[in-house]
């Protein structure tokens, strides 16, 4: 289950009041572009690709934090009945589906980091996994980023970006080209588009 466009906007609107930042303008970023890719593919749903991407780093709203915010985001997801949404929190950094590849501490206890684990091991990945995937890696906070930039900005920030999480983003764009049949950069407005 996930919820309207609507109450989507309101979460996010008030989980910056707990925790403003650019992760907000983020977030904007990679809906927009997950609505517009999922609109370009057959059999995708842009309405729920958007919801999905505006609150993929919902755990933000608990503070500033890295592993956490994972966490706190499929928790709070799952407290709220949302359970399509809590997949997102939980697999949208994980474009390889190992925790032991995530880019950023540690900053839970570790049966926290078990628990996590275990549910992403569990996890199936579909399309809409991948699309936020994706779009995490072309989201800017102020519009859309060359995915490549993006990742060694990432890359920058935090020290290291290993090459095979490197390279599964790389096919998650060809991916999503193909099934789109045009490129990536022209679907989302990379040139235009800009968080208003």
């Amino acid at each position: 289950m996930i919820p309207t466009r609507a109450e989507a906007e309101r979460l996010l609107k008030e989980a910056e009041s707990c925790n403003p930042g650019q992760w907000g303008d983020h977030s904007r970023v990679a809906a927009h572009c997950a609505e517009k890719i999922a609109a370009a593919c057959e059999g995708m749903d842009a309405e729920k690709a958007y919801v999905l991407g505006l609150l993929h780093d919902i755990g933000r709203r608990f503070g500033v934090s890295h592993m956490k915010h994972i966490s706190d985001g499929y928790t709070y997801m799952l407290s709220l009945g949302y359970d399509e949404v809590a997949k997102i929190c939980l697999t949208h950094s994980f474009s390889i589906q190992s925790i032991h590849d995530y880019i950023g501490r540690f900053d839970i206890e570790d049966g926290k980091v078990r628990e996590l684990e275990k549910a992403l091991a569990a996890a199936e990945y579909d399309d809409y996994d991948r699309l936020i995937q994706l779009c995490d890696s072309l989201a800017g906070s102020e519009g859309v980023m060359d995915i490549e930039e993006r990742m060694s900005d990432v890359k920058r920030r935090y020290g290291s970006y290993p090459q095979e999480k490197w390279d599964a983003n790389i096919r998650l764009k060809a991916y999503f080209e193909e099934k789109a049949g045009q490129d990536i950069y022209e679907v989302v407005e990379k040139e235009t588009y800009r968080v208003s």
